[in-house]
């Protein structure tokens, strides 16, 4: 008898096969038992029919709970009512354990309840969507990096300094020095293109903010590319194929996925490049028309990158910032010095920005101003200072944030589903 998994059981039409799994509910008509059974892989229903099995059997079935385990062996036959096209009709039951008073019943539960059972909620249909989807924009970043020769380069997550001259930092002792949690790694990835040419980084990081909204997380995945020889145009252009890139990675491999969540599939086929692109300046102006008017040199927030999402149907890049705002590396503009060439890609449907960028500075007579502007410590940041003076050449990178990014492609409300196990302001647990 073949041994299987539900994510190949349509290779096994009229086969007698024998699976692990987990029951998710079940209902009786007395001669008929219809078992939802799950085994990590996919969902299928099974069906004993009272006459045509041992008693045995027959009890086994009806001692199964919710979240029981137990291994299964039946016949695999189509059925284009079910969800996975196949059904199961089941002809032997060997219990594993019978799981007693399983928390999450079908009933609603409050999303504090949930997070408490993280752990267990993690099983839903919903949540293996949402870590499915992760999965599959995971591995579309690494083959759009892969296939361009970009190396993938692990920078530090202990650090002595901040990236970005913050004090949002989760602060330790390293032995009799201190460190800091990274909040990036932006400038040993600069490093490395210095090496290596084309770089990028994949890990954790960490933002000491004290932030509720539904867009943040304490702890999250950056990639962050750096490449040499690359001005801030060129940067824009590798950002809006990798986006396009790993949107339809996720639409020709998530279709199943993406139909539990009920996404908006169309509002995703539109992710295409070229991406429209307008200017800090110019984006003011669409505030303005819209009754949101700012002064020049403040920041936007999240209401502002959603009214001005609104106004595109994809993507779109807000260029030139003020520099009084911006990173101490971005290169100023050199026909407008008070910006800097640099750009935030704003999600559709008010998912904010999703991706920042810049072309960095490479002279090291600015830097070194820079670094006086922002009081940098020479010390600190004297190997990045090298990078200046020994071979300096024009460079620009990017960071995407890797749970905003999922949450938009999944429609999701908040970031805390699209992660296995979510560090917020006020969980830590589990």
């Amino acid at each position: 008898m073949e041994r299987v998994d539900l994510a190949t059981i349509g290779s096994y039409v009229g086969q007698s096969v024998k699976f692990g799994g987990w029951l998710t509910r079940k209902r009786s008509s007395g001669k008929i038992q219809f078992l939802q059974i799950r085994d990590g892989m996919g969902f299928i229903q099974g069906v004993l029919v009272k006459a045509e099995v041992d008693e045995a059997v027959w009890e086994r079935a009806g001692q199964l709970t919710q979240e029981s385990s137990f291994y299964v062996t039946g016949i695999v036959r189509e059925d284009p009512r079910s969800p996975s096209g196949y059904e199961l009709s089941v002809t032997g039951i060997e219990i594993i354990q019978i799981a007693k008073d399983y928390p999450i019943t079908p009933k609603e539960h409050g999303v504090d309840f949930l997070m408490d059972h993280r752990h267990l909620w993690l099983r839903a249909p919903r949540q293996r969507a949402i870590l499915r989807i992760r999965a599959v924009i995971i591995s579309a970043i690494q083959g759009f990096f892969d296939q361009r020769g970009f190396t993938l380069v692990d920078p530090p997550v202990l650090t002595p300094s901040s990236c970005e001259g913050t004090t949002n930092l989760f602060h330790t002792k390293y032995f009799e020095e201190d460190a800091y949690l990274t909040q990036s790694g932006q400038l040993y990835m600069e490093a490395a293109a210095m090496a290596l040419g084309k770089v990028y980084s994949f890990g954790p990081t960490f933002r000491a903010e004290k932030s509720k909204t539904r867009r943040h997380l304490i702890e999250f995945w950056m990639i962050e590319p750096e490449m040499a020889f690359v001005n801030h145009e060129q940067n824009l252009n590798v950002q809006e194929q990798f986006i396009s890139h790993v949107v339809g990675q996720v639409l020709s491999t998530c279709k199943a996925e993406l139909a539990v969540l009920e996404r908006d599939v169309s509002a995703l086929e539109r992710v295409l490049p070229p991406f429209p692109r307008i200017t800090y300046d110019e984006a003011l102006e669409l505030l303005k028309e819209v009754g949101m008017k700012l002064p020049w040199g403040e920041d936007f927030g999240a209401p502002h990158e959603t009214a001005i999402a609104e106004k595109f149907d994809r993507p779109v890049f807000i260029t030139h910032y003020p520099a009084s705002f911006k990173a101490f590396y971005m290169k100023p503009d050199p026909n407008r010095p008070e910006v800097v060439l640099c750009a935030d890609m704003i999600a559709p449907e008010g998912y904010g920005e999703i991706i920042g960028g810049s072309q960095r500075i490479d002279d090291p007579e600015l830097l070194a101003q820079r670094f006086d502007e922002h009081e940098l410590s020479e010390e600190a940041y004297g190997w990045y200072m090298d990078l200046r003076r020994y071979g300096s050449v024009p460079h620009s990178g990017f960071g995407l944030g890797l749970e905003r990014a999922v949450a938009w492609i999944c429609g999701l409300e908040h970031v805390r589903e699209t992660i296995a196990f979510p560090r917020t302001l006020y969980r830590l647990y589990p």
